[in-house]
């Protein structure tokens, strides 16, 4: 693996900030350190007066192809891996079979980083190419616009590794509750013109054309006063959180913490393994 920072983060004109997944060799898979310093560029962002509108990209052929599974195969390293960041005691108990290490950990990096980057006082744009697969989705979803370029897939394959969805249960909103269980109980991939149709994507444009899209986008948002622009994220977000979405995200994340338990005590790991594959990624 590369010795590279896992994220960039520039200015990339005035009033942007341009944040980069920067793990391409891995295919952008997120492993705790790529997270975490995801989590420190947007905050950045957040914390520059300067900075009206924050977009998301990703180097490589693919935005990312999910959680690094492969971070996961020792899980007494996947564990000790927190003890950089701010969760402490998620290694102990779990030796023990004890569910509340996985379930603290998941529940800061997943869910708690996912639930932030949503709510960040400013608007953001991800720009996504190639494929975006399963925890992919959880870095896209939080942002408020998404610009696809026509290669781009979405996919989440985790029912394949007898878990219910990804840990951010965002499907019914993001597609609608009959095309959210297809596309959990297949594991299909959906193209960006099919996810466009949905109302998952804004917009879609050539692979070449992405970035510039991207900037396009976020020059017209910049123009707009911040407060209002902070004022419309924060009522529209709060509408959709009326619509029970906080409440049913719970449920869910619970539900995956259960299927993690069961996984655990019939194969001895946290997912089926016949669903999954560690090897490199190419």
């Amino acid at each position: 693996m590369s010795d590279e920072a896992p994220i960039l983060y520039e200015i990339a004109e005035e009033a942007i900030a341009l944040i980069t997944l920067n793990r391409p060799e891995a295919r952008n898979a997120q492993n705790t350190a790529l997270l975490y310093a995801l989590n420190d560029a947007f905050d950045r962002a957040a914390q520059d007066e300067d900075v009206k509108v924050i977009i998301l990209a990703a180097n490589g052929p693919h935005f990312s192809a999910g959680h690094d599974l492969r971070e996961a195969a020792s899980m007494e390293e996947f564990f000790a891996a927190m003890a950089d960041y701010r969760t402490v005691g998620t290694w102990a108990g779990y030796g023990d079979g004890g569910a509340s290490p996985l379930l603290t950990r998941e529940k800061e990096i997943f869910v708690g980083l996912c639930e932030r980057w949503r709510n960040l006082p400013k608007p953001t744009i991800a720009a996504v190419q190639g494929a975006c697969i399963a925890g992919g989705l959880m870095l896209a979803w939080p942002c408020d616009i998404i610009i696809a370029a026509d290669n781009a897939m979405f996919q989440d394959n985790t029912v394949a590794m007898g878990v219910g969805g990804v840990e951010y249960f965002g499907h019914p909103w993001e597609l609608g509750v009959r095309k959210a269980k297809e596309l959990l109980f297949t594991a299909d991939w959906l193209d960006a013109e099919a996810a466009r149709q949905l109302g998952m994507v804004n917009k879609v444009v050539p692979l070449d054309a992405l970035k510039g899209e991207a900037l396009a986008m976020a020059r017209r948002i910049a123009a707009k006063p911040i407060f209002a622009l902070k004022l419309a994220k924060e009522a529209v977000n709060a509408a959709q959180d009326a619509q029970g979405r906080d409440a049913a995200m719970k449920v869910a994340f619970g539900y995956h913490q259960v299927a993690h338990a069961h996984n655990q005590l019939k194969f001895g790991y946290v997912v089926d393994p016949s669903g999954v594959s560690l090897k490199p990624a190419s």
